[in-house]
């Protein structure tokens, strides 16, 4: 039976390196990660032996120009997202923490030495990265973040926390945002700087086979070299989640689409009253709407990549596609898992681990109701933060 998940033949719009890159990708996730996530996922771990894979594919940075990273298109990012996620939300998480998170900072707002001396080492996974926005007290508010650098002398000193941080305790540079007498900066900061802690979040239901954390800044020193000289305002750190956002947006195509294969698979080899499942007409309403509301993910995901490409992409048009999109996937998530009855809870199919994964990823990076507010502000011109 023919594959429909890409109902409207959207893949065939991609060029040849673009091919290249999905086929690549899908071998590495079905070949490499799938047979292992279950493990990693009830272990709280993330597979490290596969970043020396992961950068050799070159997937660390890979939408950034030179310093060792690929270059590759938008659309290219957004595709390669789609199948990591279709594997696990923790595999893209971990992919675009590093590039669009903590790279692209450094390539955008970094001086050319920041750019040689990072750059290379984190497209090759020889240097990890996190990226300090989110605070204890302050998720959707980071302006209002009590983290603080003051400048002293040709160094600065850091003193703050940040929560919910991916790649916290695994890695050895963290993109830090704080709040100086000048305004708003971001800073390199070494994870094994003096008065530098991170600690692992444990317990986690979501997002299990990604390592999340908090670190912890008390006195911190850095060398003004290692001020991103080019970020002056909060602007910076959004524009660096705006490339997160998108990622998402792709990435959350693969998980319905991942779900929706899971399901059908499922339905028509398990009978029931004689027959296979997939027979019955209740359920192929259901796949009749997760095929619908997944075709329209994906059409807004592919849009996103031509806009982005037509360097015409605007936040707002992320926040729409990360907002339905997400939707999308967890709605499909638990649509799938209801189809397979009680089997549908356990590790072997991975519905009910993507619908605990989209419960984090529905979060970060804004979460619904945020990119809902900023629709509202392009829509009636008034901002509701306010």
């Amino acid at each position: 039976m023919a594959d429909l998940s890409d109902f409207y033949d959207l893949d065939s719009t991609l060029g040849d390196d673009e091919i290249m890159i999905r086929d690549t990708v899908s071998r590495f996730v079905e070949n490499e990660f799938t047979p292992i996530v279950a493990e990693h996922f009830e272990a709280g771990t993330f597979p490290m032996e596969l970043v020396p894979t992961i950068a050799d594919m070159g997937l660390l940075g890979m939408h950034l120009d030179g310093y060792g990273c690929a270059g590759a298109s938008a659309s290219a990012y957004g595709i390669a997202c789609r199948e990591l996620e279709s594997g696990d939300s923790g595999l893209r998480s971990f992919v675009s923490v590093q590039g669009s998170l903590c790279m692209f900072p450094i390539w955008k707002y970094g001086s050319e030495e920041q750019k040689q001396q990072w750059l290379p080492r984190m497209a090759s996974g020889e240097i990890i990265g996190c990226f300090g926005l989110t605070e204890p007290d302050h998720g959707s508010d980071p302006s209002s973040m009590t983290t603080r650098a003051v400048k002293v002398g040709n160094k600065w000193v850091l003193n703050g926390a940040k929560r919910w941080i991916t790649n916290a305790g695994i890695a050895q540079l963290a993109i830090v945002w704080a709040n100086t007498a000048e305004g708003f900066r971001g800073f390199l900061v070494p994870t094994d700087s003096p008065g530098f802690e991170a600690r692992k979040i444990e317990n986690k239901l979501s997002l299990r086979a990604s390592i999340t954390g908090e670190f912890y800044m008390t006195d911190v020193e850095v060398p003004e070299s290692m001020r991103l000289p080019d970020a002056m305002s909060i602007g910076a750190p959004l524009s660096c989640l705006s490339e997160a956002r998108y990622g998402i947006a792709y990435g959350a195509v693969g998980v319905a689409r991942s779900c929706y294969r899971a399901a059908l698979e499922y339905q028509l080899d398990r009978p029931q009253f004689g027959k296979p499942l997939a027979s019955f007409q209740i359920n192929q309403i259901k796949f009749a709407d997760m095929l619908t509301q997944m075709t329209n993910a994906n059409l807004q995901a592919t849009r996103l990549g031509q806009l982005k490409e037509a360097n015409t992409l605007r936040p707002f048009h992320i926040s729409m596609a990360k907002r339905h999109n997400c939707r999308v996937a967890i709605d499909a998530a638990r649509t799938a898992r209801a189809m397979m009855g009680a089997n549908g809870v356990s590790t072997e199919y991975s519905p009910m681990r993507h619908a605990n994964n989209m419960e984090s990823v529905m979060t970060y990076e804004g979460t619904e109701e945020i990119h809902g507010l900023i629709l509202g502000q392009e829509i009636t011109g008034i901002p509701s933060f306010k």
